[in-house]
């Protein structure tokens, strides 16, 4: 009777197996990223692939199935826009207040955002001050931000009793910070254009015609974001100046400089590496929430909206009805690397797309109707067109429905 034996192992086989357990366990999440790689949906919390999604910081439900409250129309509402009056919010800056210098219309006002297929939640200003309790809500970067950081007080600041709210500014006007006592509360803006250090840094004199950004920089300013519970980024203005960007390899206050031109697409590339690269370092996942701004159109070229030569926003007090329009100024490029390198993140970055809507309203600009910074020529006084103010937007505006996005998003994503 024959004895019966365990069968064994070639030691081929072993060897293979081995082989294929190492490498799975060494590789294995750069073939999670291969294999699970996901175009990014703007608006959506942007992370490697994971096989359960994460509770994100905040939420407290989600938004609708297949909404996206980025695509969509505007439409007339003269019952609830605006969300409070200019006169009611003494903390707009005067470059922003159109009433105040002389725009004849409030047509601007009177539009609300609707997304296709579903419906914004209404901002609920209690519920984002309890939110705030005991924290630190930030926007950094330029003015364009600090406009949605002054539509974010203004709708909020109704709530609170005018003993217990404050405004003050730190380092040169750097920083600003409102402050909720009752709450324990700050919403604060951080003035860095390019995120990164450049010499356009003073938040009062930082009209440089000659541009410089420092490399590896993102910790000179990083340094005052730090403890911050919710951070709401934008950069894009300042990197379109129609030339190569001057890149800065050591320090401004080296003798002899070392400085390289890059394209734009490339520099603004490294300056979105390094701040994903502080954010994983410094943001708690569970505890904090990351926003980033998309680019905010201009409407300086009349004739491609249809418009005459020489046209721009001036005068103008409708929107823009095409659904394909795109402002030129707007470098889907950039749109691109700012896709590629989020999609990377562990962090999950929360993209505030604002640009597709916010392109469609050429009327909503500051135009001629703010306080300028030096006296008008007869020139210029002669030809409105001429100092239009294209680029920022009249509050109370089109940044409340910035910040209605946002608030779907803290509370819905």
């Amino acid at each position: 009777m024959g004895v019966l034996r365990k069968p064994r192992l070639s030691p081929y086989l072993f060897t293979l197996l081995t082989f294929i357990v190492f490498i799975t366990i060494l590789y294995g999440e750069d073939f999670i990223c291969i294999f699970g790689q996901l175009e990014p949906i703007p608006g959506r919390a942007i992370s490697r692939p994971v096989k359960k999604r994460e509770k994100l910081a905040f939420a407290i439900g989600k938004s609708e199935e297949k909404c996206d409250v980025f695509k969509g129309r505007w439409v007339r509402d003269e019952l609830t826009s605006p969300l409070y009056e200019e006169s009611e919010c003494p903390y707009i800056q005067p470059q922003l207040t159109c009433q105040e210098h002389g725009r004849p219309d409030t047509e601007y006002q009177k539009w609300r955002w609707q997304p296709n297929g579903c419906d914004l939640p209404s901002f609920n200003a209690t519920l984002m001050l309890e939110t705030l309790r005991g924290k630190r809500m930030m926007f950094v970067g330029d003015s364009l931000n600090r406009g949605q950081y002054v539509s974010m007080i203004c709708l909020l600041h109704r709530l609170i009793p005018e003993h217990a709210k404050s405004m003050k500014s730190y380092n040169n006007d750097a920083l600003t910070v409102f402050r909720a006592k009752d709450y324990n509360a700050s919403i604060e803006f951080y003035w860095a254009p390019f995120l990164l250090e450049s010499n356009s840094d003073n938040a009062v004199v930082h009209r440089v015609s000659d541009r410089i950004v420092r490399r590896g920089s993102i910790n000179k300013h990083g340094k005052h974001w730090k403890g911050v519970d919710i951070l709401v980024f934008n950069t894009y203005l300042w990197w379109m100046t129609g030339l190569d960007i001057k890149i800065l390899k050591g320090s401004f206050e080296d003798v002899e400089k070392e400085i390289i031109e890059v394209s734009a697409e490339d520099a603004y590339r490294m300056a979105m590496r390094s701040m994903l690269r502080w954010v994983r370092k410094n943001m708690d996942r569970k505890k904090t929430r990351v926003f980033f701004t998309s680019m905010s159109p201009t409407h300086g070229k009349g004739i491609e909206w249809g418009g005459e030569p020489g046209e721009n926003c001036y005068n103008q007090t409708t929107i823009i009805e095409d659904s394909n329009y795109w402002d030129s100024n707007s470098r889907k490029t950039i749109m691109n690397v700012i896709t590629e390198e989020f999609s990377k993140s562990k962090f999950p970055i929360t993209f505030l797309n604002i640009t597709q809507l916010s392109s469609y309203r050429k009327d909503a600009h500051t135009s001629i109707y703010k306080k300028q910074w030096s006296p008008l020529t007869a020139e210029q006084l002669a030809n409105p067109v001429s100092y239009a103010d294209c680029v920022h937007w009249c509050l109370p505006g089109l940044q409340d429905t910035w910040n209605e996005l946002l608030f779907s998003k803290l509370f819905y994503p």
